[in-house]
């Protein structure tokens, strides 16, 4: 009786078809066929090793360094995109003005694959997005953050909290249907009409074209985005660690025309939908609550995948869809946030071909919070730095304790990056949300249980 062992010395490689690899064996041999038959039969089984790449793809590269800072935070962007090109469902990638390292491929990075879904590449804040709400009168902005400030919430869920509010039906009807979703409907309620932490906010502004106030909110899909993530990148590791095992985990895929990358595939675009809503939902009430009539809105993810006509699926890690119809939705604008003192931008497509259709998401960082802690902010007085940070504007942190790294100072010059995205035509800018103030989630884990135990320690 032929065994693995037998099936190894013939120079087949264990792995999870093993088992049916053997047994195949075992029938064709009771059935009298010859070992040659077998062997030559089991190496149209054994799954064929996709290598990655030896040398790279070429990508393209929008970052313009100023400083050594940026100089540095552009060596590690690029040295990052170049073990990505490496991997072998990659076909193309570009770097944005706006690009930092974080972790597989950079935030500001934007990389076109064949076949495959990344996770690890859109990372756990699926659908991290833009939405604003322009109001027909024109209010005081002070009652608008008041009423805001209210009506939305920041940082974590505790426990299930609905704020008496559910998603809709029919979203929910969309994730029972779904293998990757099914089981999370509650934290899809528990969720809504919630906003993020670190750099997701609620600005309160007006358009520099008409004087009418408008609210922007940018967040992700929070908690069950993030479960989302999480299952996606066990799913991709399954399949890569047999078809590719010498791809780095982190850019691990799934085969897109496989049962678990059309579900999976199907889960985003859930979790768009209720991410949308959310946003929108939000808006909604303080809109209710001010009494004030809605004349404009529009959205936009930019941490997504979005398949384009060519088949090929862009992974966005930070960066805005700058090419017409990246969504069922898309009205021809954008919105690109810089900082809580700096003009969001309104813009329109350019889909330029070297930047694959991509602009900015925003002014990015030269230097990670922690860094930016130490070594600009130190042994400041709090008062000292939001005094100076955010002259002239409404700051509210939700929690109560500001967040020195979500100030102007921690991001890029805004400046710099527009004029990045003039001179290299990644989108045209029509008009400004001139801001009066922003609301954020603050520094929430000061008190978090975790901190204190270690602090006791």
């Amino acid at each position: 009786m032929i065994t693995g062992k037998e099936l190894i010395e013939w120079g087949f490689k264990p792995g999870k078809w093993f088992a049916g690899a053997i047994e195949t064996a075992q029938n064709m041999e009771r059935d009298g066929q010859s070992a040659d038959a077998i062997f030559t039969y089991l190496q149209t089984l054994q799954p064929v090793e996709i290598m990655p790449r030896t040398n790279r793809l070429p990508f393209s590269v929008f970052l313009e360094p100023e400083s050594d800072i940026e100089r540095e935070n552009l060596a590690l962007v690029t040295g990052a995109m170049d073990a990505l090109m490496r991997v072998p469902t990659v076909q193309a990638g570009v770097v944005m003005p706006d690009a930092c390292p974080a972790g597989t491929i950079p935030v500001g990075g934007v990389v076109a694959t064949k076949d495959a879904i990344h996770p690890g590449f859109h990372s756990a804040d699926i659908c991290c997005s833009m939405a604003i709400t322009v109001f027909k009168r024109k209010d005081d902005p002070k009652r608008i953050m008041d009423v805001a400030e209210k009506i939305t919430h920041f940082g974590p869920v505790v426990g299930d909290h609905r704020n008496g509010r559910v998603m809709p039906g029919a979203i929910a009807a969309a994730f029972e249907a779904n293998p990757f979703l099914a089981d999370i409907v509650g934290s899809g309620h528990a969720n809504t009409g919630t906003q993020g932490d670190g750099n997701h906010f609620l600005f309160v502004g007006h358009l520099r074209s008409t004087g009418q106030p408008a609210i922007v909110t940018h967040h992700g899909s929070r908690g069950p985005g993030a479960l989302l993530y999480k299952r996606g990148m066990a799913a991709a590791k399954r399949h890569t660690k047999i078809v590719s095992p010498r791809t780095p985990e982190g850019a691990a895929w799934l085969d897109a025309e496989s049962k678990a990358g059309r579900e999976y595939w199907d889960a985003l675009q859930t979790i768009r939908l209720w991410t949308r809503n959310n946003h929108l939902g939000i808006h909604d009430r303080i809109a209710a609550a001010l009494g004030n009539a809605i004349v404009d809105r529009f959205w936009n993810e930019h941490n997504f995948v979005f398949r384009r006509s060519d088949g090929l699926f862009y992974h966005a890690k930070g960066a805005t869809p700058s090419f017409a119809g990246f969504s069922p939705d898309d009205d021809g604008r954008t919105l690109i946030p810089m900082n809580m003192s700096e003009p969001i931008l309104i813009a329109r497509h350019k889909d330029r071909k070297e930047a694959l259709g991509f602009s900015p998401h925003g002014a990015g960082r030269n230097m990670s919070r922690t860094r930016y802690m130490r070594e600009m902010i130190g042994a400041r007085a709090v008062k000292d730095v939001m005094r100076q940070e955010t002259a002239g504007l409404d700051v509210r942190f939700w929690c109560g304790k500001p967040d020195l790294s979500e100030l102007p100072g921690g991001y890029k010059s805004a400046a710099q990056v527009v004029g990045q995205i003039g001179k290299q035509k990644l989108a045209e800018i029509v008009d400004h949300v001139d801001p009066y103030g922003s609301i954020m989630a603050g520094d929430w884990e000061q008190d978090a249980p975790w901190r204190k135990k270690k602090a006791g320690k």
